[in-house]
């Protein structure tokens, strides 16, 4: 199979009922409108324009003789740009329904906004009709628009309205003393400017006639702003970015047309979602809202993506270890050697009115950048960075024994020290995420289940990689330390009556007796004994955990269970793709095929067969799975999941100690046949053909295409 081209994903079967919003994005601005690409005044969603977390645009609204035009089709599958169609409702006197054509294309290139407004006339005579365009900007930052903080805000200035320049200016001064502006242009005469920003042009359109105008904004800060380029050299550099980034990312072709449409839909969401500090690019959590650097979920998100794109793991390490921890700092949660959680860029924090600049509150990014460094260096035999990153590792490490370990009894927990802080410092950050069976939330410290899963993996997996590097006496003490751990966690958190794990150890080492999806992403960590590792694969895909759709984050049996909870009983793609990824690990083949299934059914559901960050817990008896209110789409670890499935299909392995690739395929029910191209591995590149065998259904044969890699393979 050649390269993957965009215009595979754009057929005639879709997914799912269209979402509530558009959104396109590119670097550190997005755009978040309303199917119709407007962002009506006083919307109460946080529909705008976005640059380091300011909106620069919270109005624009698209009118012709001053109504709303009708919708007829709504497009942004492609992440980088968008297409809506739109048409005149009647207009008395003036114009016949649907007599016009609105079209409206649009695109985020180099830190500035392009749009196109193109008008045809499909009335069998000329028209006149007047469109009108209304413009504001609050420039408020995102905690605000989005009700989680108040504070001290700046002052917006007066609105310069350039008639003579076709130009529209809206100013600010922040809290934190930044100027900022959103500068509007246009290409063809206004026939008015209105004192708020409304500017109207008028238009006579013979039969079949077209005519367009381009509308160019830029947010600038501190009179910074961007360069306009021609829409066309725009577009085409885009293009060109996206080809070459397909091109670069591993490739697949299976007997299953939806496993590769989800697939690839995860590749092409996850290079919308690319940004880059100057340590190289890495992935954000999420749009709309967490379009930002986050430790934890940028850390998860490249790992998921190893298996087909291994340099955003390198970017990601370098990023991470840029804004490792240096100092004590309650405030911020920031302990020294501390992976940071979350930067945010906006006018509180720049004012330092919220922590985030950045903030540390996570308890597991710090294990997260050891494991991700540990893969890494599997997949790509590149000690040279181990190295480099040596002084960041032996930091992380001391952060897990001083600070996460503040009582010395093996387990890393966390507790808030900021004032305006995450209470819950797990993936599952929410306020009611750990629950006790009588239904009171746990109060910290708390250890979490697979916290300390992670914290063993990264301990024992360093041992050999620190013994080629020379650091015997760290590795032999790493080994010890990993022993420790699993025979404590082995005795306090297992449950004997439910046979499963407590998602955590409360402030008096009580368990907090729910079943949760947590145990789930320890066993990959190989923490637990094989039995008990059995019987978690198998309660994973029971009923009460499993819905159909995937694994939900609390059993149906649990006393916090709610299908429509964030944490408690929903279904993430992401917390099941960690899962599958220790059950394919420890030989777990059927449970991690019947994950891959649900999922694949689930995306069936949702619009561009798109995985969205969540969705409800309910069970697939509903027909379709049910979506949850405001999941973040496209969201980095849940379009990093079919890159998951990939990796668990083939059973692929790479170790770079001893130079081999080991095999173990599964292959879910429904597929047969898969090819693998352009697997970065090693010193070059894999491809692999995996065929199950006719007479013998949990058989498969490997046969290597190209191997470049310098790695032997092994087939288990």
């Amino acid at each position: 199979m050649g390269k993957i081209h965009r215009q595979t994903l754009l057929d005639n079967e879709r997914g799912g009922a269209y979402v509530d919003y558009r959104v396109i994005k590119e670097d550190d601005l997005f755009l978040l409108t309303d199917k119709q690409g407007d962002i009506p005044a006083a919307d109460e969603y946080g529909l705008g324009l976005y640059s380091k977390d300011t909106r620069f645009l919270s109005r624009f609204e698209l009118l012709i003789h001053d109504v709303k035009p009708v919708l007829l089709s709504s497009s942004a599958e492609e992440n980088d740009l968008a297409t809506i169609r739109l048409t005149n409702p009647p207009i008395e006197g003036r114009l016949w329904r649907e007599s016009v054509e609105i079209k409206r294309q649009r695109l985020i290139y180099e830190g500035g906004l392009y749009e196109t407004i193109t008008l045809t006339n499909f009335y069998p005579k000329a028209v006149t009709l007047e469109l009108s365009v209304r413009f504001d900007a609050d420039f408020l930052d995102m905690f605000i628009v989005r009700g989680f903080m108040k504070g001290r805000t700046g002052e917006k200035t007066a609105t310069v309205a350039d008639e003579e320049g076709n130009r529209l200016i809206f100013g600010y001064i922040g809290a934190d003393g930044v100027k900022r502006e959103t500068r509007i242009t246009w290409d063809v005469p206004h026939s008015g400017i209105e004192e708020g920003g409304t500017v109207r042009f008028s238009f006579t359109l013979a039969p079949k006639e077209s005519q367009a105008i381009r509308f160019f904004i830029a947010p600038y800060v501190d009179d910074r702003g961007p360069v306009q380029y021609p829409m066309e050299t725009a577009v085409q550099a885009l293009e060109a970015s996206y080809e070459e980034w397909l091109g670069q990312s591993a490739q697949v072709e299976s007997d299953m047309p939806l496993f590769d449409k989800l697939y690839q839909r995860g590749v092409q969401d996850l290079r919308v979602l690319l940004t880059d500090l100057g340590y190289g690019r890495f992935p954000v959590a999420g749009l709309p809202w967490y379009a930002v650097p986050f430790g934890r979920d940028s850390l998860i998100a490249a790992l998921q993506m190893l298996s087909s794109n291994r340099e955003v793991a390198r970017g990601t390490l370098l990023t991470m270890a840029q804004y490792q921890g240096t100092k004590q700092d309650e405030w911020r949660d920031e302990q020294p050697g501390k992976i940071m959680h979350e930067i945010r860029f906006g006018e509180l924090a720049g004012s330092n009115q919220v922590p985030f600049t950045p903030y540390y509150g996570t308890i597991d990014a710090t294990p997260l950048f050891l494991i991700l460094l540990i893969e890494y260096y599997h997949w790509s035999g590149d000690l040279a960075l181990v190295g480099q990153l040596l002084p960041h590792v032996e930091r992380a490490l001391d952060w897990i024994k001083q600070w996460g370990d503040r009582d010395g009894d093996e387990f890393v927990e966390y507790h808030r020290e900021s004032a305006k802080g995450i209470a819950n410092q797990g993936w599952k950050d929410s306020d009611d995420s750990v629950v006790h069976e009588n239904g009171d939330y746990a109060i910290s410290p708390i250890a979490l289940v697979e916290v300390q899963g992670y914290v063993y993996q990264a301990k024992l997996q360093l041992v050999p990689i620190l013994r080629q590097l020379g650091r015997i006496e760290l590795a032999d003490r790493l080994e010890q330390e990993a022993e420790a751990l699993r025979q404590r966690f082995e005795a306090d958190f297992w449950m004997e009556d439910e046979e499963f794990y407590a998602i955590a150890l409360d402030h008096e080492k009580k368990q907090v007796r729910s079943v949760t999806s947590n145990p789930g992403h320890a066993l990959m960590s190989g923490i637990m004994s094989d039995e008990r590792a059995a019987k978690v694969a198998k309660r994973l895909v029971a009923p009460d955990l499993f819905s159909g759709y995937g694994i939900r984050t609390m059993s149906t049996e649990s006393s916090g269970y709610n299908p429509m909870s964030y944490h408690d009983g929903s279904v993430w793609p992401h917390d099941n793709s960690l899962c599958m990824l220790g059950l394919a690990k420890l030989g777990f083949g059927d449970e991690a095929g019947t994950v891959i299934s649900g999922l694949l059914q689930a995306a069936r559901g949702f619009e561009y067969y798109r995985l969205p960050e969540l969705f409800c817990g309910y069970d697939d008896s509903l027909g379709a799975p049910v979506a949850y209110p405001v999941a973040c789409s496209p969201q980095a670890w849940a379009a990093g999941t079919p890159l998951v499935f990939l990796q668990v299909m083939l059973g692929i392995t790479p170790d770079a100690v001893s130079r081999t690739i080991r095999f173990h395929p599964v292959l879910p029910d429904g597929m047969n046949e898969l090819t693998a191209r352009n697997l970065q591995v090693g010193e070059g590149c894999l491809s692999v053909h995996v065929l199950r065998e006719a007479q013998k259904p949990d058989v498969f044969t490997l046969e290597v295409l190209e191997n470049t890699t310098g790695y032997g393979i092994q087939m288990e």
